[in-house]
């Protein structure tokens, strides 16, 4: 393998050469440490509060496109071969501000100021993603904000700053667009970067094949995608990691493939992607996606990470193991293929050999007759960690009859698991309310969940089974509007707000 040790990107138009950096330096930090770049804010140092929003640009199929992402648990290292957009970038040419900057400043959407420049990127990120003229409701702006806090001004002008900005035009960032994709392109190649500092490494292959290699070769080393988690273990936990391995610049592990029945979805497919590709498969598919983090989370975080880490409350595997998704594990030359829930084996332990990552996910469609539902519950309704996820898929025959059951649940266990005892009460049996309440009585043989800070066992347990009378009550013909989002835009049809009617965002 062909061996470069300088790490190249783009700050702005200005190109960056940079060699020996230390394996987890943060694209904050360098930012304010190195170039003085003090627009970009440090706030939570955990992807949380989107002060420290900035915007990348990637080479896609000969188009730059661009993305949000939180600088600070973001590696330096990861943006080879990349343009890095700061808020000073926005200003133009002339030293006027920027039609998102002055519609800030026409809105009222200041206040301390401290938020103002992770606003403004979120804003500039939201207007280049949408189409000139197109109308932005406001969960859209909603979504595009939800990543960004904001202590002083109660949202309300900011959402009026993104409104106002609906008619987008070209701006100084376009017209040097032919320019950076020139410099862009210039810059792929197909090299192992590799860099470090006292000791330790960080490598990024361009191929799954140098991938498989170097994951062979290193077995102890932290594999990194979005770092939407491990960049929290080096800001918050401290951690000093000697071998970073990161497979964002592995073009192969992005790509979406519909095998028909199934789609197949590459272990560095970023949440943002997977949202348009599962979304399409099922409508609670695209809301459990548009639930994951935050625009700047989603636009970095993969597939593959989500549920290569194990978590137990990882937000994709309830409703992959629902629908029956196999993983492909890759060791070396050698790939073996498993049901994705017999890869979590307890709490902190996978099916994963030494020297073995995470290739693929391959999840099959809904079929003629699947009944399929997501839920997610946690305090917040955006932009946080579930307390419990449950995931439903009940197949029913011409009879009525459940011929299959696959009830998959988050945070009841040590590990995403499904409910034997709930789903053996189902299969047989017409699916009416009396299976629903016996299959709520079996969860008791299936799950003894913890209680922590997010929820109780007690919760927990009533919860999950409540979900399922929900889930029998959602499936009936004439079923009532039961979702947070559809009683929403009942609410603002009517012109008056959800926040107003009392209703509980779980």
């Amino acid at each position: 393998m062909q061996h470069r040790r300088t790490v190249r990107f783009l700050l702005g138009n200005e190109p960056r050469e940079l060699t020996d950096l230390d394996p987890t330096l943060t694209v904050l930090d360098w930012l304010r440490g190195t170039e003085r770049r003090l627009g970009t804010k440090e706030g939570c140092a955990e992807g949380d509060c989107g002060a420290c929003t900035v915007m990348v640009g990637r080479l896609v199929d000969g188009v730059v496109r661009y993305e949000a992402i939180n600088a600070c648990i973001r590696f330096l290292a990861t943006l080879d071969g990349c343009q890095l957009l700061t808020v000073e970038h926005l200003k133009q040419p002339d030293g006027a501000l920027h039609p998102v900057q002055q519609a800030m400043v026409d809105c009222h959407g200041s206040q301390c100021g401290f938020c103002t420049p992770g606003f403004v990127m979120s804003l500039y990120a939201l207007n280049r993603a949408e189409p000139p003229g197109s109308a932005l409701d406001e969960q859209r702006i909603d979504d595009a904000l939800a990543g960004n806090l904001c202590r002083c001004t109660g949202y309300a002008p900011i959402v009026a700053a993104a409104q106002q900005l609906r008619d987008r035009t070209p701006d100084h960032i376009d017209d040097t667009l032919p320019a950076v994709t020139r410099a862009l392109a210039a810059l792929a190649d197909d090299a192992v970067v590799e860099t470090g500092r006292d000791g330790r490494r960080f490598l990024a292959p361009a191929t799954v094949d140098q991938l498989a290699d170097l994951v062979l070769a290193n077995p102890d080393a932290t594999i990194v995608s979005g770092a939407t988690d491990v960049g929290l273990w080096v800001t918050k936990h401290q951690k000093v990691l000697s071998t970073v391995i990161y497979t964002g610049r592995v073009a192969g592990l992005a790509q979406i493939r519909d095998r028909g029945d199934a789609l197949e979805l590459g272990a560095g497919v970023t949440f943002t992607a997977a949202k348009a590709a599962l979304g399409a498969l099922h409508p609670d598919l695209d809301e459990l996606l548009r639930r994951v983090g935050a625009e700047q989370v989603r636009n970095a975080g993969t597939i593959g990470g989500n549920i290569a880490n194990g978590s137990p409350i990882g937000d994709t595997p309830p409703a992959l193991i629902a629908l029956g998704a196999s993983l492909t594990l890759r060791r070396g030359p050698t790939r073996r293929t498993l049901p994705l829930q017999d890869y979590f084996l307890a709490y902190g332990k996978q099916d994963r050999q030494p020297g073995e990552f995470v290739e693929s996910v391959t999840v099959p469609k809904p079929g003629q007759g699947d009944l399929f539902a997501a839920y997610k519950i946690s305090k917040r309704f955006d932009q946080d960690i579930s307390a419990l996820c449950a995931c439903f898929l009940i197949t029913v025959g011409d009879d009525g009859r459940i011929t299959r059951a696959r009830l998959a649940y988050g945070g009841m266990a040590g590990t995403p698991k499904r409910a034997d005892a709930a789903e053996a009460a189902l299969l047989g049996r017409p699916w009416d309310a009396a299976a629903a309440r016996d299959a709520k009585a079996a969860l008791a043989r299936d799950f003894t969940p913890l209680s922590d800070w997010r929820a109780s066992a007690a919760y927990r347990l009533t919860v999950a089974g409540n979900l399922l009378l929900k889930f029998q009550a959602e499936s009936m013909a004439d079923a009532p509007a039961t979702r947070v989002l559809a009683l929403r835009a009942q609410t603002r049809s009517a012109g008056c707000d959800i926040a107003s009617q009392g209703v509980s965002h779980a």
